[in-house]
């Protein structure tokens, strides 16, 4: 999987420096019936257990998969009772009809969809629903910051060849890629938007979690970071994706 291995190089941090996903998201989940408690989810790309922490607070019996194995043993340590899968979900066998949710947590784009949206359309249970969110680090509809221009900038001196497939933040995008098969249809969307004060430690902390930064990149927001003052605000987004599977062949 391309970024593993960043991933497992800094699972610890990975675990501590990304935020929880927007209680708001959580409360569409629960208004949607997709938080039962007693029901059963899939939780793939689980990472450290972000998503599956508050699946489990719901009530709900979770199978969390998760190819590294430094982040699934961070899983298993923090969430004990959820049953944990140190391997990539293509290689997975999953039973048919036997889960009310999928989520794919900000983990959708590692996702062979190819293969993957067949496999959840069949472990879903006749009523269960896939869902799919991600933190969007970076609210293209907010005013710009000084410390925003600054990462504009980094982000365009790079050379290093874009990311096959869609574009992960683009909810358009992965709508298209994620119904394209016609084996889901977009039952439910929506999207958030937050702000978090972080200072500079806490920009480097969470810029090394992303795979495409390089170290002096994520030096150079720290920089940035230090110069405009010692913190900044971060205004972010987060959107949910809910697909329906149209049992179709």
């Amino acid at each position: 999987m391309p970024g593993a291995t960043h991933f497992e190089e800094g699972a610890e941090e990975y675990d501590s420096a990304r935020p929880p996903y927007p209680q708001a998201l959580w409360d569409r989940l629960r208004m949607l019936g997709l938080l039962e408690s007693g029901r059963t989810a899939l939780d793939l790309g689980a990472g450290s257990g972000q998503a599956t922490g508050p699946l489990l607070a719901a009530g709900m019996r979770v199978i969390a998969i998760e190819p590294g194995r430094r982040l699934a043993t961070l899983l298993e340590a923090a969430h004990p009772a959820a049953r944990v899968i140190a391997s990539r979900a293509e290689g997975v066998e999953l039973p048919a009809g036997r889960f009310d949710l999928a989520v794919a947590a900000t983990s959708v784009h590692w996702l062979d969809l190819d293969i993957m949206l067949p496999k959840i359309s069949t472990t879903l249970a006749p009523n269960g629903r896939f869902a799919v969110w991600r933190n969007v680090f970076g609210d293209a509809d907010a005013p710009q910051t000084p410390f925003r221009s600054r990462v504009a900038g980094v982000v365009a001196a790079r050379h290093a060849p874009e990311r096959p497939g869609p574009p992960a933040e683009d909810l358009a995008a992965m709508t298209e890629a994620l119904t394209a098969s016609g084996l889901f249809a977009v039952e439910d969307v929506s999207t958030y938007r937050w702000t978090v004060d972080l200072e500079a430690a806490a920009i480097g902390r969470l810029f090394r979690t992303f795979s495409d930064w390089s170290p002096a990149e994520v030096e150079q927001a720290v920089a940035a970071v230090k110069h405009l003052g010692g913190s900044v605000i971060e205004h972010y987004s987060s959107w949910l994706l809910v697909l329906a599977p149209t049992r179709r062949r």
